[in-house]
């Protein structure tokens, strides 16, 4: 029987109760599995609304690294030296786990199998080049932002997972949205300076 996302999400910690998890462990509990359910538990630290300084720009590089993989066409994830080594401690990793398997068991009926030239070589190859441009965003020192690109990356982990080819394309326009939102705050902060970038995020907070 197949497992939920939200079941192999909450997997992909393991069994063990030592006060961390090392990116190694996550990667051998979802190797099998391809770089969808990856992509989404990598994602976390940065995309949930949870303190998680620093893990953007490393998480960010990692990134990269992942989705340059995909676009040769592996079909398995593998790790750098120094990625592998990185430890999450279990009490975020686990909080932020169960928030988003919390999550997704309330959109799962809707995602499903469809549009499936989200499989074949061409749909993995777009996607890797989504996840990379995400990645470099995530990268950038502009404060407070790096949450968009990744909740795009965790979207397409989601739509990857699931061969849902209808799900990734809504991640693809959230992360255009993404580029528009770093376009703009790139702008200000070069003809207006702080005070303009900290007006447009409040502007942006006020939408929401």
């Amino acid at each position: 029987m197949k497992r939920s996302l939200s079941e192999n999400l909450r997997r992909s910690l393991g069994d063990h109760k030592s006060p961390s998890v090392s990116l190694k462990t996550i990667v051998d509990n979802v190797e099998e599995q391809g770089f969808g359910l990856l992509l989404m538990v990598l994602s976390l630290p940065s995309a949930l609304p949870i303190p998680a300084a620093g893990y953007s720009t490393p998480f960010g590089i990692l990134f990269i690294a992942l989705g340059l993989q995909m676009l040769a066409g592996r079909h398995r994830p593998w790790l750098p030296k120094w990625a592998s080594k990185k430890n999450l401690s279990r009490d975020f990793a686990e909080k932020a786990i169960g928030g988003a398997a919390r999550w997704l068991t309330r959109i799962e009926k809707l995602v499903h199998p469809r549009l499936k030239w989200i499989s074949s070589p061409f749909g993995s190859r777009f996607m890797s080049f989504v996840v990379v441009v995400m990645a470099i965003l995530m990268t950038l020192p502009i404060p407070t932002t790096n949450t968009f690109p990744a909740a795009v990356i965790f979207l397409i982990g989601v739509g990857l997972s699931e061969e849902d080819g209808l799900f990734c394309m809504v991640a693809t326009a959230l992360g255009v949205a993404a580029i528009a939102l770093y376009a703009s705050v790139i702008y200000t902060l070069i003809t207006q300076g702080m005070e303009g970038v900290e007006g447009l995020k409040e502007w942006v907070k006020n939408l929401f």
